[in-house]
């Protein structure tokens, strides 16, 4: 294995935050940092140049369609996966058009998330 992957966990909730931190820390990723808006997770992005993004999709003063946005503007080759409620489809298929690379639907499954984050590092 290569240098710890780090990761910027973005949920309005700090419940799914927490979730997600468990399940990258049991798989040994390191936890770059947590935002709770949009706003937050375009500066952080650019503060710590995580290797992922997990973005929720539907959040305060800035959606994660136009973070995610930003994003992939200031970084073509970010890896960024939504977060989605069941029933949020055509926002994830908005998501995937901004530029997002993938997307896990919640409630989370720890393997679920782990099987989609392998694939989009390439592991």
């Amino acid at each position: 294995m290569g240098p710890q992957r780090r990761v910027l966990i973005v949920d309005d909730a700090l419940f799914m935050r927490n979730t997600l931190r468990d399940i990258f820390a049991t798989a040994g990723f390191a936890v770059a940092g947590e935002a709770d808006d949009g706003v937050q997770a375009v500066n952080l992005f650019r503060e710590l140049k995580p290797d992922l993004v997990t973005m929720d999709i539907v959040m305060p003063y800035k959606s994660g369609i136009d973070a995610t946005r930003e994003i992939v503007q200031l970084d073509p080759g970010a890896v960024v996966i939504m977060c989605s409620a069941l029933g949020q489809e055509s926002l994830v298929m908005e998501a995937i058009e901004a530029g997002a690379t993938d997307f896990i639907v919640k409630p989370f499954r720890g393997e679920d998330v782990l099987a989609v984050v392998k694939k989009v590092l390439g592991e």
